[in-house]
């Protein structure tokens, strides 16, 4: 049943309110009076006198409150406590002018007492009824205008149940509510609002005998290994799966179904969440000057973000890439949390300018993040390598030293261990240069080192989503490479972590958890964006890039870890470098950028790093 018009004018709901007043006084008077003993003419003459004092009480009530503005068919507790209130003012409205003719007039009251009574608890009822009508007789009526695709929603507590009523009363998201998955045991068997509770485990056996198509995330804190098997069971049973944003994000606070969205591919690869002891981190960071560098790139703006969270007395934001600082200078703001920043220009690679910031602000903490990092371009570019990755963190090591920073973090990669390009290999030299630094000096030297991070700039996948849009093809240089793959916050908790563990000289590993295949990485971000793979859209296959690896590693095989009292963190053993030596044959190497021959160049990095052998490349006739 469809209802006559969509949006009652609202003189009409106000008409119909007060009629239904009158008629909840006309059931209280057949309540009050034996109907089998009409007429009861002087009770009719009563009820006649005080008919009119009856429609002006409720009336002025009913506008004051405004019972008449609600959309009916959205009804909600908000229009209930209205109509309570509305009524229950009418009522007191009423005895008090049945007082006053009785005092001041003809003493007589309007109505007998029981009478206003009843007509109370009548009204009430009576106007609830109608709106919660005409809201069910609307609701009806557009399931009947939906596609009943069948759907799941992931979650059983409160955020599903405001998804399941969002999706009926509106007619954005065409879907059938079939039942709900939830990850608590508790709730296995019970139901909500008529829809059977199963357990996330069962998602399977419900997709089949249910013939589900979609199933909607609305769930606050999932176990993340229950969220990612729920996930790959969708994918693997062409089940669409859609993502309701945290209550945070909801629009001026309410939700609706335009802000369902995709599930991101980051669902997937997440883990467990990582537990940070944040005392012990605000005690490490609280009122201290900390250095950042390359703090506009996707590793340094998220070192940024969670410092800021610690109190810090400053934070020194640097970097030359002028408009992606100004645009974190402006995130910052929003957050009020930009007073506890300065933002400087410079480059690492110029000393000058580092000592007069060092000079400027004497860093207390230092977290070097800028550096070079994509494979193929430093391999056709050597010498620009060996100048920022290793000349630049050497001036900044330098003047740590200098200055008597108490720790310096450099921010390293897996990819500089047993290196196979000049990326690699250049961050290895700054790895070696700023553990041996330590034994040297009062300021603690830590290196953290880790994989991939997910969505950092120049990464694969937001490289997918732009091909995605594009049209395809997916591009992947082999079929069966792997990579490591961690979020940018995830990673960025750990550093802070390590570096408040950190006694100096450590080079701490994470835990990466499982490698991941990039061709099966691009599968799945295919059928996460409701395409087919060879019919929508094709992957590629282009070779590999010069200096890449088939598989990434976090250890050499001369190296062991030690554990520490976070899980997620340990400590390599690798061998020790005299500093002056190092520090000599780093002086060699980048004296070698005025000639620019690069081969030369490379044949002196693998020198310094022997493990260094070339793959892919046009390097590769050094190593033989």
């Amino acid at each position: 049943m469809r209802l006559p018009f969509k949006n009652a004018p609202r003189w009409i709901v106000f008409a119909v309110d007060v009629i239904i007043a009158v008629m909840a006084l006309v059931v209280a008077y057949l309540v009050r009076f034996d109907t089998t003993n009409l007429p009861f003419d002087e009770e009719y003459h009563i009820f006649v006198r005080g008919l009119p004092y009856f429609i002006l009480a409720r009336s002025i009530t009913f506008f004051a409150f405004r019972i008449y503005k609600g959309m009916l068919r959205h009804t909600a507790s908000a229009d209930v406590k209205r109509v309570i209130f509305a009524t229950t003012s009418g009522t007191f409205l009423l005895i008090l002018m049945s007082f006053v003719k009785y005092r001041f007039f003809d003493g007589f009251f309007l109505f007998p007492s029981s009478v206003i009574l009843v007509e109370y608890f009548v009204c009430i009822s009576f106007l609830l009824v109608f709106r919660f009508a005409v809201k069910l007789l609307y609701m009806e009526g557009v399931k009947r205008t939906k596609d009943q695709i069948p759907t799941v929603i992931y979650g059983a507590g409160t955020y599903g149940l405001i998804t399941k009523h969002t999706i009926d009363k509106e007619v954005g998201l065409e879907g059938k509510i079939v039942c709900f998955i939830d990850d608590d045991n508790k709730k296995l068997g019970k139901s909500l609002e008529g829809l059977k509770i199963f357990h996330s485990n069962s998602l399977e056996q419900v997709i089949k005998s249910n013939n589900i198509e979609r199933l909607i995330m609305a769930i606050k804190n999932p176990d993340k290994t229950n969220k990612r098997k729920v996930i790959e069971t969708c994918l693997a049973n062409d089940v669409e799966i859609l993502n309701v944003p945290s209550p945070t994000e909801w629009i001026n606070g309410e939700f609706t179904t335009g802000q369902i969205k995709p599930v991101k591919i980051e669902d997937l690869l997440g883990r467990a969440s990582i537990k940070l002891d944040t005392d012990k981190l605000r005690d490490e960071f609280d009122h201290k000057v900390i250095l950042v560098t390359g703090a506009a790139g996707s590793i340094g703006s998220e070192i940024v973000r969670q410092l800021v969270e610690y109190n810090p007395k400053m934070v020194i934001m640097l970097d030359q890439a002028e408009s992606a600082l100004y645009n974190l200078e402006m995130e910052l703001k929003e957050k009020r949390s930009l007073h506890l920043t300065e933002s400087v220009i410079g480059d690492i690679r110029n000393y000058e300018r580092l000592e007069n910031l060092f000079n400027t602000f004497k860093p207390q903490i230092v977290f070097h993040a800028a550096a070079y990092k994509h494979v193929p371009l430093m391999e056709n570019n050597p010498s620009e390598a060996i100048l920022t990755n290793v000349q630049g963190s050497k001036n900044l090591v330098d003047l740590s030293m200098q200055y008597k920073a108490e720790k310096f973090v450099l921010i390293s990669t897996d990819k500089a261990v047993n290196p196979t390009n000049v990326m690699g290999c250049s961050k290895r030299i700054a790895e070696i240069y700023a553990q041996s630094a330590s034994r040297e000096s009062k300021t603690k030297f830590i290196t953290t080192r880790f994989g991939n991070v997910l969505g950092s700039n120049g990464s694969v996948i937001p490289l997918f989503k732009k091909q995605i849009e594009a049209g395809g093809p997916l591009t992947v240089t082999h079929k069966d490479i792997t990579r490591y793959f961690m979020t940018i916050p995830e990673a960025v908790a750990l550093v802070l972590e390590a570096e408040a563990m950190g006694k100096g000289s450590e080079i701490f590993v994470f835990d990466m958890g499982e490698s991941v295949r990039i061709y099966d990485l691009a599968k799945k971000m295919i059928k996460l964006s409701g395409l087919e793979l060879g019919k929508d859209i094709e992957i590629k296959i282009t070779g590999l890039r010069p200096g890449e690896k088939l598989y990434e590693e976090l250890l050499t095989n001369e190296e062991n870890t030690v554990k520490t009292h976070h899980p997620q963190i340990m400590i390599a053993k690798v061998r020790e470098y005299d500093f002056e030596e190092i520090s000599q044959h780093i002086s060699d190497l980048t004296s070698m950028f005025q000639d620019q021959n690069n081969e030369e160049i490379v044949k002196m990095m693998k020198w310094i790093v022997p493990e260094f052998r070339s793959n892919n490349s046009e390097f590769e006739k050094l190593d033989k």
